[in-house]
């Protein structure tokens, strides 16, 4: 049974409301179907597929486990566009080649502060590193 891809990220937060707008406005991730599960939560989708599910909680415990996910990240392309899109909304970020590698990352934190990155083929981003 080889794997063959990531299927998605599930994301616990206390503010369920702004990461659902966060994801849809910055990474254009619309809200779409999701089970009738008994929690809160939204399903966020990279075109037929929901890759980022969010659970909405209660603020998180002082004894709650840390978490020690690092990071997730999607391909993409329309460097450019994305870069503006960011500077439009104030959204920090930094572009980081990846040594030895064809890839540009766009580094940036969503409103819990989760970081990710979104990968551009260096071609199309050369112009900016």
């Amino acid at each position: 049974m080889p794997l063959q891809s990531l299927d998605h990220v599930n994301i616990r937060t206390a503010d369920l409301d702004a990461m659902i707008k966060w994801y849809e406005d910055i990474l254009g991730m619309p809200a779409g179907p999701r089970p009738d599960f008994p929690f809160p939560g939204a399903w966020l989708y990279v075109g037929d597929r929901p890759a980022v599910h969010l659970v909405g909680v209660e603020a998180a415990a002082p004894e709650a486990p840390k978490l020690q996910l690092e990071h997730f990240a999607f391909g993409a392309s329309g460097f450019d566009e994305f870069r503006a899109h960011l500077d439009a909304r104030g959204i920090a970020y930094t572009i980081d080649p990846v040594p030895g590698y064809p890839i540009v990352q766009i580094n940036l934190h969503d409103c819990d502060g989760n970081h990710i990155h979104v990968d551009f083929d260096r071609a199309e981003a050369a112009h900016a590193i």
